[in-house]
């Protein structure tokens, strides 16, 4: 199986930047895309932005041009560079792997254990 984890969840003041990211380890055939995913109380989980292999990137339009996520291969780690932070961005935040464990194993998504941010003042 895939697993991931997250770090560098915490709090932060309003305007303020975060970087987030997550390490994927574990059995792994091939990883299609990598995403960060957040749900906030009382809310469903959505997703903030996703990147491809080739490092083709979509974002939410909440996030648009304040959030930037980026792709290591080697490393198989995604981060999420947030920046201008505002308080409706209070959230666990979810690394997701589209991915294949082994060359059998069907191709799923696989979830980290999620990272708390809270912006607030």
């Amino acid at each position: 199986q895939v697993l991931l984890v997250e770090s560098g969840g915490g709090l932060v003041q309003p305007g303020g930047s975060l970087t987030l990211s997550c390490e994927a380890s574990g059995s792994i055939f091939n990883i299609y895309a990598m995403a960060w995913y957040r749900q906030a109380p009382g809310k469903q989980r959505e997703l903030v932005a996703t990147i491809t292999s080739s490092g083709s990137a979509v974002y939410a339009d909440s996030v648009k041009e304040r959030f930037t996520i980026s792709r290591d291969n080697a490393r198989k780690r995604v981060a999420l560079q947030m920046n201008s932070l505002k308080p409706e961005d209070t959230a666990v935040y979810y690394c997701n792997a589209d991915a294949k464990s082994t060359v059998l194993t069907p191709r799923t998504f696989y979830w980290g254990q999620g990272t708390q941010v809270t912006v607030s003042t």
